[in-house]
């Protein structure tokens, strides 16, 4: 498109100075050649008036001339009338007659172009001879008639030339226009796709709320609403008990009921809110919550992370470190195991988690499900990648330890 617009620009520079140049050319070489081909008062006197006329059109035209159209007829014949006279005097007026050939398909409307093509191969045939004036013989006329012929021909061959390469320019330009209709499109489908993905976004972290609230539902139901039945069933033992010995036994079975039941308060209400988060990024929050738990349980842990980091989507960095928290957990209550690792990878445009221990495995066929209680543990691990576009799968065989694996596309944070 750009060599398309060169073009045009070239074009219009040359039909509005060209003539210019070729008229002085023509005026310079008749009179330096004034010798070879003389001329009288009275031919000067003539050249001199086409010459101020042909000055006074050419200013018309830049005013008046924009592409094929009456004004653009009348000038073109106009100029070819000047130069046919200026060619009769002296031939080197040829220079100014054969602006004809090349602006008859850019002046003239189509059904007028090979006339017009057909008048300037008469005037630059004339001047070829050495000017009309020298037909004076029937040989003279059987050269000239030679010359236009051989002019015709010439002019058909290119304009058939000009014809294909207008035609391929055509099709260029169709072909560019739809590349960028094409583009305008591609453009607007992703300016959909954003929308859609930050829409999404919004989606999944109501999802999560809601999901959320059905969770902590589920551990309320099934930690603290039971350790607070178990309370109150170990106070009402010690109402009725008959000793001071059987009511300090229920009384200590009570307090460790209740301090259970306060840790996994504490435990429900830091999986609502990822404290780990709120100053680090995700592989330090993940680093540092391995670090806790090795700590913790006794077990040798480690953790890696490969790739370049990025710094994601807070949605995406939440929902891998509560998956990694419940591996951890489960890995603690069930597990037995001797060594964990903990890999984050950044791989191209996924994140992966993977949580692999060397415990007692198990059949993950025969794992009951419990999503009739919220989904938690494995199915809550599952339900949160599933919710940002993710998958979660899980390895394990009796005896060979667990491959717990979270892939989940990278969403880059918002700057």
């Amino acid at each position: 498109m750009a060599a398309v617009r060169g073009s045009e620009q070239w074009w219009a520079r040359f039909e509005r100075w060209g003539p210019y140049a070729l008229l002085g050319t023509g005026l310079v070489i008749s009179g330096a050649t004034s010798d070879v081909i003389p001329m009288d008062r009275v031919a000067w006197t003539t050249v001199a008036l086409l010459v101020l006329a042909a000055l006074g059109l050419e200013v018309w035209s830049g005013r008046v001339v924009r592409g094929p159209s009456v004004a653009g007829i009348c000038y073109f014949f106009a100029r070819w009338t000047i130069a046919f006279v200026l060619t009769w005097l002296n031939p080197f007026f040829a220079f100014y007659a054969i602006l004809g050939y090349f602006t008859a398909d850019r002046l003239l409307p189509r059904p007028l172009v090979k006339a017009g093509l057909f008048a300037t191969a008469v005037v630059m045939a004339g001047s070829n001879i050495g000017g009309m004036s020298n037909l004076r013989s029937w040989a003279a006329w059987a050269v000239f008639a030679a010359v236009l012929g051989a002019h015709i021909g010439l002019t058909a061959v290119f304009s058939r030339f000009a014809e294909k390469e207008q035609e391929q320019a055509d099709a260029q330009a169709a072909t560019i226009a739809e590349l960028e209709r094409t583009n305008a499109a591609l453009q607007q489908a992703l300016d959909e796709n954003a929308a859609l993905h930050a829409q999404l976004l919004v989606q999944a972290r109501e999802a999560g709320v809601a999901d959320e609230r059905r969770r902590l539902a589920a551990e309320i139901h099934d930690t603290i609403a039971q350790g607070l039945t178990g309370i109150i069933a170990q106070l009402q033992v010690v109402a009725n008990a008959p000793d001071l010995p059987t009511a300090r036994t229920h009384l200590d079975r009570a307090s460790a009921l209740a301090r259970h039941s306060l840790g996994e308060a504490r435990r429900s209400v830091q999986n609502l809110a990822p404290v780990a988060l709120e100053h680090d990024g995700l592989p330090q929050a993940l680093k540092k919550t391995v670090a806790e738990w090795a700590e913790r349980t006794g077990v040798r842990a480690e953790f890696t992370t490969t790739g370049t980091a990025e710094h994601l989507h807070e949605e995406v960095s939440a929902t891998l470190l509560r998956i990694a928290q419940e591996a951890l957990s489960n890995a603690s209550r069930h597990a037995q195991a001797g060594r964990l690792g903990v890999t984050l990878s950044f791989m191209g445009d996924e994140v992966v988690l993977d949580v692999r221990d060397d415990g007692r495995g198990f059949d993950p066929l025969t794992l009951p499900s419990r999503n009739g209680h919220g989904g938690f543990g494995l199915d809550g691990m599952r339900a949160r990648a599933e919710r940002i576009a993710g998958s979660l799968t899980v390895e394990s065989e009796p005896g060979h330890g667990t491959a717990v694996s979270a892939r989940v596309p990278l969403v880059r944070h918002d700057r």
